[in-house]
């Protein structure tokens, strides 16, 4: 009689089972985990969001000893005060006098641009305006500039290398302020005045620089044709208007006022008064109109009347500089 085979048992068939055990081990642990992070800690919660709620509606104006354990010896530690308040009293803001050195530059400038274009100056191509805060020279456009263009002349080389070697040796900041007419212009290199007017502006920033002007120094500011110098219904009020302003300030904050407003648009006064005033609110600042019907910013407090002679105005231009009182 033949032998029944016995058939082994398969001892590995079953080994699924301690891989799945293993998993839902994990996965318990997984959630056990879990769990204990969501756990809120409801007192300290609750401390938190009153610790903030009073500090941002201003409430309970002492301190309260910090969440966390830490002692009111202690205030540096980890933890939030509750309330606090800020300080009434805002903190004395001390004023930095002007440096005497850029104060003597700016007027060595001016004097040196009064002597350079005096012939210039004389036929109305040029005009100087100076005062303790800035120095300002004024170039028609039609000077530097073809109709509609904004590459300065080669006839005007001469000029700018003139105005480059006054300002190379100084350290003053400068910025040139481009203005054009009312006239409709609209191409694909200028769309607006607004373009043509910065085009011009930068222009010059770059010859200045060419010539020796450090550009750290230098800012180009366009401001098309809102802010006319005359009239532009006229053919002789839209050819002042198109003028080109190279401004000499005292120093870098002086350069940030009087570049805002404009060199023609703001007096001494308010630029002083801004500089002076820690915290001079725009309130202060009010608009006057001076004779030819122009725009001017100056303080409400300023006793002394308008000088309408400082603002360059076409009828009063003069070869000499307006110097104004300390």
């Amino acid at each position: 009689m033949s032998r029944r085979r016995v058939e082994e048992q398969d001892l590995h068939s079953q080994r699924w089972v301690i891989s799945y055990a293993d998993f839902i081990t994990l996965l318990f642990a997984f959630f056990v985990v879990m769990y204990a992070i969501s756990s809120v800690n409801e007192e300290k919660y609750r401390q938190v969001t009153e610790s903030f709620a009073g500090v941002f509606s201003g409430q309970d104006g002492a301190l309260r000893p910090p969440i966390g354990g830490k002692s009111d010896s202690d205030p540096a530690g980890i933890g939030i005060f509750q309330g606090g308040e800020s300080l009434k009293e805002n903190p004395t803001v001390s004023i930095v006098p002007p440096n005497p050195e850029n104060s003597a530059a700016l007027k060595a400038i001016g004097e040196q641009m009064e002597m350079q274009f005096k012939k210039l100056i004389s036929n109305g191509s040029v005009a100087v305006q100076s005062n303790n805060l800035w120095v300002a020279l004024e170039l028609g456009a039609n000077l530097v500039y073809p109709e509609g263009g904004a590459l300065p002349a080669i006839t005007t080389d001469p000029v700018f290398e003139r105005v480059a070697k006054i300002l190379e040796p100084y350290d003053n900041p400068i910025h040139v302020e481009g203005y054009t007419d009312s006239q409709f212009i609209s191409s694909d290199q200028y769309p607006s005045n607004w373009e043509l007017s910065a085009a011009r502006a930068a222009g010059v920033v770059r010859i200045l620089e060419m010539n020796g002007v450090k550009a750290q120094r230098m800012a180009a500011v366009g401001f098309g044709e809102y802010q006319p110098h005359a009239d532009n219904d006229t053919e002789s009020g839209r050819q002042i208007n198109r003028r080109i302003m190279i401004v000499v300030t005292r120093d870098r904050k002086t350069q940030r006022v009087v570049s805002a407003f404009g060199s023609e648009q703001v007096s001494e006064d308010a630029v002083s008064g801004i500089l002076t005033d820690s915290g001079l609110p725009e309130s202060s600042i009010k608009p006057v109109k001076d004779d030819q019907g122009r725009i001017i910013f100056r303080r409400k407090d300023a006793s002394q009347p308008l000088d309408t002679e400082t603002l360059m105005s076409p009828e009063n231009r003069s070869p000499q500089t307006q110097e104004s009182p300390q």
